[in-house]
């Protein structure tokens, strides 16, 4: 059966979410998984996920257990898994037919998720998009030139289009209230102190703010390193912080870079943490400078304020938090060519090199004193 009508049988027992495949989108899902558990506060809720993002959701009360498949099974591999915990619902948040397929296979018998080319037979309810919704189109460059001409407007998102709303439609399509939570992550204070010592930041006196000069998407999204190191400097200057280095097993050259040129001012701890410790050190941190990437959405969830310049993507689609929270300093330049939704800028990637050392270090004073 397709429609979009909410799910009005009997609450299921035992509930598969098929979870998304990136740490920034998980984040961005908590909502409407928060909102699922209000809606069926009996059922056994668990959730698919890629192995890397497991431990996201230790202690999170939206999720009871955690399935991950096996590196490089497939979609009937993971479909055998599924079938073995009898689930009586699945709901599928990622758009891709593979995602349909794993349920389709695994023989759970009612399954929900987004009406898309090449599944929607695969699903017994196929949910029609949001007419909020909006695709982030990746800008050729000829439609780049022609908004820096002038010769097309700059595109300019409501907040009804962040990415948040996606995932609240979906779980509304389960009798779930659709009204818009922040997304929510938890740790513990024994995690928090366990990360603490085990770093050596017990004997830090001052502040402590965060500092993640990568973006896994690519180099579209990241701010200069050389800007990074001038307003972390400077930022050092004002209240005499400890900086620590965030990022993955890709960012530690960038990482290097910043701590070869900011000495004894910043910690890096680039590469060198589990998933658990990121988010128990993102959480000591006042404040959190970054690019647009995963650990900036986890930052915000764990409570850090967060300062971000934004440049080939859209903070109305997928800023961190809730949408217009004004405890983060979300940034842009103004260019006419961004967003553009691109890795890599084709031309002279105005989009960051406009937003100045001094914008942000100004972003970062006031979410300090707030």
């Amino acid at each position: 059966m397709n429609g979009q009508h909410p799910f009005s049988t009997a609450a299921p027992g035992l509930l598969l979410v098929r979870g998304v495949n990136w740490l920034g989108d998980a984040v961005m899902t908590t909502p409407a998984l928060l909102r699922l558990r209000e809606r069926f506060p009996e059922a056994r809720i668990a959730l698919l996920t890629p192995e890397k993002l497991a431990d996201l959701w230790r202690d999170h009360p939206a999720v009871n257990d955690v399935i991950f498949p096996n590196a490089g099974d497939g979609a009937f591999a993971t479909a055998k898994v599924l079938r073995e915990g009898k689930f009586d619902l699945a709901l599928v948040l990622p758009n891709s037919p593979r995602s349909a397929l794993e349920v389709f296979f695994a023989g759970i018998p009612k399954r929900i998720g987004y009406a898309r080319p090449w599944r929607n037979f695969l699903l017994t309810q196929a949910v029609a998009p949001r007419p909020e919704g909006m695709e982030m189109h990746k800008r050729s460059i000829s439609e780049i030139n022609a908004a820096i001409a002038g010769h097309e407007s700059r595109i300019n998102y409501p907040s009804s289009a962040h990415q948040i709303h996606e995932y609240l439609r979906l779980v509304a399509a389960l009798g779930a209230n659709s009204a818009p939570l922040p997304p929510q992550l938890f740790v513990t204070p024994g995690e928090i102190e366990a990360a603490r010592t085990k770093f050596g930041l017990e004997k830090i006196s001052g502040p402590i703010l965060g500092l993640n000069p990568g973006a896994e998407y690519g180099p579209a999204k990241r701010w200069p390193a050389e800007r990074f190191i001038a307003a972390a400097r400077e930022i050092h200057r004002q209240t005499n912080c400890v900086w620590l280095l965030f990022g993955g097993k890709n960012d530690t050259t960038a990482a290097a870079q910043i701590q070869s040129a900011l000495g004894p001012l910043a910690i890096n701890l680039s590469g060198q943490t589990t998933l658990r410790e990121l988010m128990c050190l993102l959480k000591l941190c006042r404040v959190l400078l970054t690019n647009d990437t995963g650990p900036m959405h986890v930052a915000a969830a764990l409570g850090t304020p967060v300062v971000a310049p934004f440049g080939s993507t859209s903070p109305e689609l997928t800023g961190p938090g809730l949408p217009g929270d004004r405890r983060h300093r979300l940034l842009q330049s103004g260019a006419p060519c961004s967003p553009c939704f691109l890795r890599e800028c084709p031309i002279d990637f105005r989009c960051m090199n406009g937003i100045g050392v001094d914008t942000v270090v100004e972003a970062v004073m006031e979410t300090w004193k707030s």
